[in-house]
């Protein structure tokens, strides 16, 4: 039987615990790395219902892009989620920053794939974002459309500064702040989960459209092709997306 450890060993293939930002906590963060395993939940967000969905499941481990331990913990209740996945004898595998800088596989590599981005690569300018290019000039009010209809958003924010687009910057989650480095590399649009006020002035002023889809919905789309991935490479083990990884985010 397969064991934490080996999945830990085929993310270094892809995005190494190494390549992490200095502020991250990405890796295994509760349990033990020779910890069978059989079943696994993937989610974004380890949440009180994401714990209680993987116990349903009968599942071992879950794996999950923000990390379940970010900053140092004073104190324990029952209530909190490390506390309970240790109470239920459930492991955390968290992948973030070192999985958004992945050239071979990464949130941003799949979000530049929902979005139609071409040969999306990691701009030498700003912290976790790529460029790429659109098969052809795009009219931005139907590329934002686009961006709605993939990344499965119930709304989303968009500028229209330029009627037509092409180069693309895309940084999921809180990206917004990369706008004065997507001008630095020439795009024309930067897709992002979360932008300030001052930085959607900024892109005003810059000549640059911006996106906003949420920073769930910017990151959520990299769950489904893992479990695919490893679901591919480990046959003997059942990986499933969570039903219930949600930002109950509505749009009126």
């Amino acid at each position: 039987m397969k064991t934490i450890n080996d999945i830990l060993n085929f993310f270094e293939e892809f995005a190494p615990c190494a390549t992490q930002m200095s502020f991250d906590n990405a890796g295994l963060i509760v349990g033990d790395k020779c910890t069978a395993v059989s079943r696994v939940l993937v989610a974004l967000d380890i949440t009180e219902d994401v714990v209680n969905e993987a116990e349903s499941l009968g599942c071992e481990l879950i794996i999950s892009h923000h990390p379940v331990i970010f900053a140092p913990i004073k104190r324990l209740s029952p209530s909190s989620v490390p506390y309970m996945l240790a109470q239920k004898g459930i492991s955390a595998v968290c992948m973030h920053t070192n999985l958004d800088l992945s050239e071979k596989f990464g949130v941003n590599i799949c979000l530049a794939d929902a979005l139609g981005v071409k040969n999306p690569v990691l701009s030498e300018f700003g912290e976790c974002m790529f460029t790429g290019e659109l098969e052809s000039e795009t009219d931005i009010h139907d590329f934002a459309k686009l961006a709605k209809k993939n990344l499965d958003c119930k709304g989303l924010r968009y500028t229209d500064i330029k009627d037509r687009v092409k180069k693309v910057a895309v940084s999921s989650g809180a990206g917004g702040s990369n706008v004065f480095d997507a001008a630095l590399a020439g795009v024309d649009v930067l897709v992002t989960g979360e932008i300030k006020h001052h930085e959607i002035l900024a892109a005003n002023s810059l000549g640059i459209d911006i996106i906003d889809a949420g920073h769930f919905k910017s990151e959520d789309v990299v769950i489904l092709p893992l479990v695919n991935r490893l679901s591919e490479k480990f046959s003997d083990i059942i990986f499933t997306k969570s039903q219930s990884c949600d930002d109950m985010i509505k749009f009126i």
